[in-house]
């Protein structure tokens, strides 16, 4: 392609697809729930209220991203509510001018705030406004309680083809996250003796697995009653992974591959927990370990193995989260409602949110806009906090918009609106689960020609709705990108920086808790496996926040970019404290207690110049004298001197992650 025809590279980013298989399961739900409620309102002469029902069953398809089925019952359930909620007090401003603008504006202000949560809250705010934008600018049929009824119904039916398999499939995700973070330590011991790329690519992978699988199961354990052996003896397979995890980086320190046997059994590991079976009585095969890292990966796999081929009554003992025992319901809801009152941030973005919906509100009452309600619903998906950048997902919508519209010309123009209906949408419908993993612009896409096909059945507009919808979603985009973006310089400033510095200092602390220096003596090992977790889930967050940094326009973007060897330099800091612990516990010599504090003393030096600084080149960080050159800290002085030396010259630079 000629040069002055390649898209930039934030764009290339925003544009490039996300690989993810077919949740075929989904797929099937959504066909059924989506048409089932059409073909029922044909059938009783009710086609509208069919079309809200199908509505209904369109926000639970959305919703439907939890694996663990307990949880599908709140990610589906629960935001249902929401939107009953939001419809009912759309429908009762419907047609009242300046009372309708004012009373959605609030709405978006709550739903905003709420939105701030966690993943439940987020939908449920999501669906608060939707509904409500919905509801106020569109006349519902029937009774003003008829329309929240027949959406949550929609909903709830999604919910019931979700929970059909729950007798047969019961514990079944939550067993494949534990065997699938096994597997990715297998592929992690593998590639402990490679390239520093493909390894440091592997542990990102398994530190995404473990948090996905410890956050999957601990979800269900806090909904269950009393201790549940079953989820007791998951919890125990993912502490005793923990430490095969911290003992790789120091395999990989020493260079030296290890045998074939040693990641083979780590899967036969992951196939018994797959299958819901004790691991079998005949050895391992594990060869006669050699040095320190040898040990310790022999030592931590053979615990793994033995609390994974316990039978009967689970062990209770050891059984939380290294990141802490998990709170239950009622204390995370008022914690929940307390942050979302006294944070500053919870009020920001739903400012930012009122203040963008109650734009579009006034622009739509004072100019002439046919279903003008679209522009607000596009305001209210470009700002939705956990979908990525406002600029980004603000493009995303205009092309996406673009491409579901020709879809719905063709479905419009060629389809009778009646029977026809049925068989369209499922065809439609199914391409919602299945592009949505993609990425949010193929979302767009292939929720718009579903919106307009029922938008249809409701005003039997056909093919004039679709220029406007057009001019609405471009409306929409505008608005979000000046009001919730541009005004906003915390949403166009990258926070790399500042989360990094944050996880430099949390390391400095660990060297601490790592080696006894933070109180004179030994640490509890439970409170330096939550450190450590702590650290690499921080270092999980500064990855996330650096990929949405890259979809900003310049100059965020090309700032972002520049963080990025110091973000590898970093995590090497962490995976070389990890590794000097694992020798220590396995027969170094413990560093003494002044190699400790000037570690230490040097890691928050490093996190105070990148705190102060805006660009990676004003990172500035002076260290005192060097200690003594062959302590079992050495390795990790040499990263930290290495991360200054990359913030003070802008020195080596490493290869960028791909968007996906």
């Amino acid at each position: 392609m000629p040069p002055h025809l390649t898209p930039p590279d934030w764009l290339a980013r925003t544009l490039k697809p996300q690989r993810a298989p077919v949740p075929w399961a989904a797929v099937a739900r959504a066909a059924v729930a989506m048409a089932a409620p059409l073909a029922v309102g044909l059938a009783t002469d009710r086609f509208a209220y069919g079309a809200l029902a199908s509505m209904g069953a369109l926000s639970g398809v959305i919703g439907d991203t939890a694996d663990a089925y307990r949880m599908r019952i709140f990610n589906i359930a629960v935001p249902q509510l929401f939107g009953a909620l939001g419809v009912t007090v759309g429908s009762l401003v419907f047609g009242q001018g300046w009372l309708a603008v004012v009373v959605v504006t609030a709405v978006a202000l709550v739903s905003g705030m709420i939105s701030t949560i966690g993943a439940v809250a987020s939908v449920s705010g999501l669906l608060l406004l939707l509904n409500c934008v919905v509801g106020a600018g569109l006349p519902m049929p029937g009774a003003w309680w008829l329309a929240p009824l027949l959406m949550t119904s929609g909903g709830l039916l999604v919910l019931l083809l979700t929970l059909l398999a729950w007798p047969l499939r019961g514990g079944v995700p939550e067993r494949a996250a534990v065997a699938a973070t096994y597997r990715g330590v297998a592929n992690l011991l593998e590639a402990a003796a490679g390239d520093p790329l493909p390894y440091a690519e592997t542990r990102i992978a398994v530190t995404q697995s473990l948090n996905q699988a410890y956050d999957l199961v601990l979800s269900r354990r806090t909904l269950a009653h009393g201790r549940n052996p079953e989820l007791v003896r998951l919890v125990s397979q993912l502490n005793a992974v923990t430490p095969v995890v911290e003992a790789a980086p120091a395999a990989h320190q020493c260079g030296i591959p290890l045998p074939p046997a040693v990641p083979a059994a780590v899967r036969r590991i992951a196939d018994a927990i797959a299958a819901g079976r004790p691991v079998g009585p005949e050895p391992l095969g594990l060869p006669e370990p050699e040095g320190p890292a040898s040990r310790a990966v022999n030592h931590a796999l053979r615990h793994a193995a033995e609390v994974a081929s316990r039978r009967g009554d689970a062990d209770f003992t050891n059984v939380d989260d290294r990141l802490g025992r998990p709170a239950a319901l009622r204390v995370r809801l008022r914690r929940g409602v307390r942050n979302v009152l006294l944070s500053g941030a919870s009020w920001r973005y739903g400012l930012r949110l009122a203040l963008c919906i109650g734009i579009a509100q006034a622009l739509v009452s004072i100019v002439p806009v046919p279903r003008s309600y679209w522009v607000a619903l596009t305001i209210t998906f470009v700002m939705k906090p956990d979908f990525g950048s406002v600029f980004s997902r603000a493009v995303l919508r205009a092309l996406g918009t673009a491409v579901g519209l020709v879809v719905a010309a063709a479905v419009l123009s060629e389809v009778p609106l009646g029977w026809w209906d049925v068989p369209a949408m499922v065809l439609l419908a199914p391409l919602i689960p299945a592009l949505t993993p993609r990425g949010y612009g193929f979302q767009t896409a292939a929720i718009t020609p579903v919106i307009l096909l029922l938008s249809d059945i409701l005003n039997h507009q056909g093919t004039a709705l679709l220029w406007p919808r057009l001019l609405d979603s471009l409306m929409g985009c505008a608005i979000a990108l000046v009001a919730g973006y541009l005004l906003w310089p915390e949403s166009w400033h990258t926070r790399i920086g500042d989360r990094l510095a944050d996880a430099v200092a949390d390391t400095a602390a660990y060297v601490e808790c790592a080696f006894g220096s933070a109180s004179g003596g030994d640490v509890d090992a439970a409170d330096r496996a939550r450190m450590r977790r702590r650290l690499y889930r921080d270092l999980s967050v500064v990855r996330a926040e650096f990929q949405r940094a890259l979809t900003e326009p310049p100059p965020t973007g090309r700032r972002a970019a520049a963080w990025w060897p110091l973000v590898v330099a970093v995590e090497r800091i962490v995976d070389a404290t990890t590794a000097a612990r694992v020798r220590v516990r396995h027969g170094s010599a413990p560093p003494g207690s002044g190699e400790v504090a000037e570690v230490a003393v040097q890691l928050r030096e490093l996190a105070d110049g990148i705190r102060s600084s805006v660009t990676l080149e004003e990172v500035r960080a002076e260290f005192g004298p060097a200690g003594p050159r062959d302590g079992v800290l050495e390795h990790v002085r040499q990263e930290v001197a290495a991360a200054r030396a990359i913030g003070v010259r802008g020195g080596p630079t490493a290869e960028l992650p791909t968007a996906g």
